[in-house]
């Protein structure tokens, strides 16, 4: 089988989790979502694309390696912004946030706190299926060398530091792959699909990862595998 090896590096990446009131959290892993809006940008999809977005996320199928233990090496990030009298801020509801009591009130700055990874290095390999339909994996690898749109890992500030497509690899499983493209004799932290390789996981387990890009709204769980991949680094 033939997976797209993808190259994650970066000073500064996040793989959002569950955000809490003005806590931007991460997760060890991308979304399945967040892979998703990766290829949608690198094709210039716009965001009203929805059915197409729907399609892409529902053939994707990868896992993703890292190369070093992503708990220790985390920051966060503490924002505040003062807003005056009529000042309006962005907001991901639909309407512009303003002051909580009025234009002529100041209860204090809005603060937010968003956690990042540092010095992110990680492997992806990716399949779509059904391999026919456009755009195929051969469309997306093209995509990603020579982008529509600038691409960043996460959050807009997050950006790549390596060119992210790096070829091919073959394999007769993810997990193989996953240790070909992981740095030799190194335990590498790992997640892949939860249908394949469960003999080599320390925990299967549903995630909620995707996005229902016709409403809007994440949601929907999937079976995952998670564990530490010794890797060999043949294909790195």
């Amino acid at each position: 089988m033939r997976w797209m090896h993808l190259r994650l590096e970066a000073p500064m990446a996040s793989f959002g989790g569950e955000a809490i009131d003005n806590r931007g959290v991460i997760r060890n892993f991308p979304a399945q979502s967040m892979v998703t809006g990766l290829f949608a940008n690198a094709l210039g999809w716009t965001r009203w694309m929805r059915s197409e977005h729907q399609r892409l996320q529902d053939r994707i199928l990868f896992g993703a390696v890292h190369d070093a233990n992503p708990d220790t090496l985390r920051a966060t990030d503490y924002q505040t912004a003062k807003l005056r009298k009529a000042d309006r801020g962005w907001s991901t509801w639909g309407g512009p946030l303003g002051r909580a009591g009025g234009a002529n009130t100041y209860v204090g700055a809005h603060q937010r706190w968003r956690e990042y990874h540092s010095d992110l290095r990680m492997s992806l390999v990716v399949r779509l299926m059904p391999m026919v339909e456009d755009p195929t994996a051969d469309t997306l690898a093209a995509a990603m060398q020579r982008p529509a749109r600038p691409l960043f890992i996460g959050r807009k500030p997050c950006l790549p530091t390596v060119m992210m497509f790096r070829g091919w690899v073959d394999g007769p499983d993810i997990v193989t792959v996953l240790r070909d493209v992981a740095p030799s004799g190194v335990l590498c932290e790992a997640l892949w699909l939860g249908a394949e390789g469960a003999d080599d996981s320390d925990l299967t387990t549903p995630i909620t990862d995707e996005r229902n890009w016709i409403s809007g709204l994440h949601g929907g769980a999937r079976l995952v595998c998670r564990g530490r991949l010794e890797g060999t680094g043949t294909q790195r």
